[in-house]
């Protein structure tokens, strides 16, 4: 018999909307989960650049704008007013420690499922913005009725290991699609000649141009390699505040011919192919799926010490301290032969839980199970 009932419609709380790694999640989660039964609504900060539009719509889902959260008032306000009119069962937070004002305005709506998200971390180098983190952490939980993290190690910093150890938190990985992230000897070969790159070794980064992602060091440390490996090309894909700063240290250190600045893709995975080797110096990362993007496609990884274990799938992942130029500098010039080999181990990322064909059931099931159609 046919299911003559509408979709649930699910208040995705997403912050500023612009090609970062969580909104990557978050529509990973979209484009495969079942929409007759569950439907999106995206709530975003006025001024996004909402790449994902256009896909949105079509699939169903809605777009809403509102004010900053630094307009705490007019925001929490206007929150309210949203999820009485639309009448949501579910209000589903990504904002992390800043989740207390969606999930606050939930509860003053009568919301009855109040979903706080932890996707990330802190770095102690952040000063300010730590101590404003660990002030609000303690309140990000008081309106939540389920707890969500990406990993053990985001979910105890933001909800504390005691829940943790309760078993009150929920894992939910961020899982990728598997069959966008296979390895393609064509589509590299394309990618790397539309970028006049044949014979050049590809060093790639993917990330928003923010301060976590630590922009800085990665352009002095590929000053120094490039020294040594004249055939090295640095590869940044991503937009953000401080992609101008970052252009400026480039065009300062005389290297412009050697780093390509891609800016944001909707097919990130294909020129990804392109690499040889992906570098990932985060000060914080609550996981940092693009480094098991990246190992999908058969590209060693090079870590800071900041980013979880968890994210090694198939052992291809170093992990370095990023306040050592000088290791970063020695290890990616040593990789040299990363041209000719890859290690690729599919089964072991979709045994993992990371193959958002299986894992996208988890969120489903926790949705319906929420409003009783489980």
């Amino acid at each position: 018999m046919k299911n003559t009932e509408e979709p649930i419609r699910v208040a995705q709380i997403m912050g500023k909307m612009n090609s970062g790694g969580v909104e990557s999640c978050v529509m990973n989660y979209y484009r495969n989960i079942d929409r007759t039964k569950v439907q999106f609504d995206f709530i975003v900060i006025e001024g996004s650049t909402l790449p994902q539009r256009e896909e949105i719509e079509k699939l169903g889902g809605n777009i809403i704008e509102i004010p900053s959260y630094i307009h705490i008032f007019k925001y929490i306000i206007e929150l309210i007013k949203i999820f009485k009119q639309n009448k949501y069962k579910i209000v589903h937070s990504h904002l992390n420690t800043l989740s207390i004002l969606p999930l606050f305005s939930a509860y003053i709506a009568k919301v009855p499922n109040r979903i706080a998200h932890s996707h990330s971390t802190s770095n102690k180098e952040e000063t300010i913005k730590n101590i404003l983190k660990n002030i609000l952490k303690p309140f990000s939980k008081i309106f939540a009725t389920k707890f969500i993290a990406c990993s053990e190690y985001a979910g105890r910093w933001l909800f504390g290991s005691k829940a943790f150890e309760n078993k009150k938190i929920e894992i939910m990985k961020n899982a990728i699609d598997l069959d966008k992230f296979k390895y393609d000897k064509e589509i590299r070969s394309q990618v790397r000649k539309e970028l006049n790159i044949e014979e050049k070794f590809v060093i790639g980064h993917v990330g928003r141009f923010m301060k976590q992602k630590n922009h800085e060091f990665l352009i002095e440390t590929f000053y120094e390699v490039q020294k040594k490996r004249e055939d090295s090309i640095l590869l940044l894909i991503g937009e953000g505040p401080l992609e101008e700063k970052i252009k400026k240290k480039v065009k300062l250190l005389n290297i412009e011919e050697k780093v390509i600045f891609l800016g944001a893709k909707n097919n990130v995975n294909e020129y990804m192919q392109a690499m040889d080797l992906f570098v990932f110096p985060s000060l914080y990362e609550g996981l940092g799926i693009v480094v098991i993007e990246a190992q999908a496609l058969g590209i060693t990884c090079i870590c800071s010490n900041n980013v979880p274990k968890d994210v090694d799938i198939i052992g291809n992942v170093e992990f370095l301290p990023n306040n050592s130029l000088e290791k970063w500098e020695k290890m990616i010039v040593d990789c040299e032969y990363l041209q000719s080999e890859r290690k690729i181990d599919v089964e072991k990322i979709r045994r993992a839980g990371y193959d958002i064909k299986i894992s996208n059931l988890q969120l489903q099931n926790c949705y319906l199970n929420m409003v009783n159609r489980g």
